[in-house]
């Protein structure tokens, strides 16, 4: 390996997992050592990186020893159990589960939008839901150009953001009924093969679910907007990957939708596609495999006063989950904040 950082990715066996480590390809990130770590049954598993034979490791104290920064794309609880052994071995931990969201000693952050944040870290940073990324990448340079008030959006994700198993199911059902076979349902509520389903996570006393109040939750932390009013929908759709979102604003001050255009033009990281005269917007089918936010359909909302619409799409593995934390990685490094 080059010079560079000692790197570890937690659940490197995993769809997040292994897109991180082919961002860090793609990305040229400077590495000394990569470690490989999953579940003790995945241990001895062989994995490429930079064309160099990686042996997957049991995840455990012993070897974030031997890593200055962990990413983790493991879930909730197994988060909550590893990162504070990593963090007492001095690794700086990028975690992608909800289980560090929410601490007021842990940034929550999207590098275009907070990157400030990462400078107070405590051992931990966290990475945000994909929904709220997607999201925040839209609608931040017009609450910083004239200020939001509420934010009404409803999302269309796709059926990775429930890992291999929400593709495979996705596959097995499509052939079920090309088939003349009943679709079975294991990782969903119900098919989603040619259907929608209003339900992602479980639901809550309010009667949203906790895939809905993460985008309240982490969109007020990260846009450091307390007040900032978030009424959503979250949906899952016959999608193998890229989510989408329909996303209503009422701005404090007025602004058009060519300012819009103009604003999100000049962000980092997003990518305006809105001639509707060519039928040019943001699909899913096009946007997966790319790093940036697609955002189009930008309008007035005619029925209030000061209101916009928008439609962003991403690819919700890549900077909704797996670049957005190596972005993190990177600022880390830069700042020697590790």
């Amino acid at each position: 390996m080059s010079e560079g950082i000692r790197l570890a990715v937690v659940g490197a066996t995993g769809a997040v997992g292994q897109q991180m480590l082919k961002v860090l390809e793609e990305r040229n990130f400077k590495i000394k050592d990569i470690i490989c770590l999953a579940d003790p049954r995945e241990a001895g598993t062989e994995i490429k990186f930079r064309d160099q034979a990686v042996i997957v490791q049991a995840a455990g104290a012993e070897a974030f020893k031997e890593a200055d920064i962990a990413l983790f794309a493991v879930g909730t609880d197994i988060s909550k159990e590893l990162a504070p052994l990593a963090v007492a071995n001095n690794c700086v931990v990028i975690d992608n589960s909800y289980a560090f969201r929410l601490d007021d000693g842990v940034p929550l952050v999207v590098p275009e939008v907070n990157p400030e944040d990462i400078q107070w870290h405590k051992g931990i940073i966290a990475n945000p839901n994909c929904s709220t990324i997607i999201m925040v990448m839209a609608i931040n340079p017009i609450h910083r150009a004239v200020g939001l008030k509420r934010v009404v959006v409803s999302t269309y994700q796709a059926v990775s953001g429930a890992g291999i198993a929400g593709l495979e199911e996705l596959r097995r059902q499509v052939d079920d009924w090309a088939n003349g076979r009943e679709p079975a349902a294991e990782v969903f509520q119900y098919p989603i093969s040619f259907n929608l389903i209003p339900h992602i996570d479980s639901f809550l006393d309010n009667d949203y679910t906790r895939e809905e109040m993460k985008m309240v939750w982490e969109t007020r932390k990260i846009m450091h907007a307390p007040s900032l009013q978030v009424a959503p929908t979250t949906v899952r759709v016959p999608v193998y990957r890229s989510h989408a979102e329909s996303i209503a604003l009422e701005t404090i001050n007025a602004i058009t939708p060519q300012e819009v255009r103009d604003l999100l033009s000049k962000q980092s990281g997003v990518i305006v596609q809105d001639d509707p005269a060519r039928n040019l917007y943001p699909m899913p089918l096009y946007c997966s495999d790319h790093d940036e936010v697609f955002v189009g359909r930008i309008r007035k909302d005619n029925s209030i006063e000061n209101g916009i619409l928008l439609w962003a799409v991403s690819d919700q593995i890549r900077k909704g989950a797996a670049t957005n934390a190596v972005q993190i990685a990177k600022i880390v490094v830069e700042k020697g904040l590790y």
